[in-house]
């Protein structure tokens, strides 16, 4: 499993998503789009756009995850330095690793990251 993980604001358009996703290392191989449950209806227009299923979160489920980049404002809120990073780690599974640090679109508004799992 290959999960493109995404934070972002409430103003962010499928533009960003994808701007995001481009700079985290692109949509090929791609499995999996996750976020918090909270901001799933967000990141639907990238599900449709992509074809690809969307795992929702818990915001626990993030609590702890190691990422490689840290936003204070996110570790303060979430327990984690990365939405991105941490719900592509979570999404993948147990001993899922990241293919690097969450990348941020042009605007600002989203991040993603990108992390797989571990073959069965």
């Amino acid at each position: 499993m290959i999960v493109a993980g995404f934070g972002f604001r409430s103003e962010t358009t499928l533009a960003a998503l994808q701007d995001a996703l481009s700079r985290a290392g692109g949509s090929e191989g791609v499995t999996h789009l996750a976020t918090l449950a909270a901001k799933a209806a967000g990141l639907e227009p990238l599900s449709r756009h992509l074809g690809l299923p969307v795992i929702t979160l818990r915001p626990e489920v993030l609590y702890g995850q190691p990422t490689l980049t840290c936003s204070t404002r996110v570790e303060a809120l979430h327990g984690t330095g990365s939405i991105a990073e941490a719900a592509a780690l979570a999404a993948a599974g147990p001993g899922a690793t990241l293919r690097g640090p969450r990348a941020v679109s042009a605007d600002g508004t989203a991040t993603a990251a990108i992390a797989e799992g571990v073959s069965r």
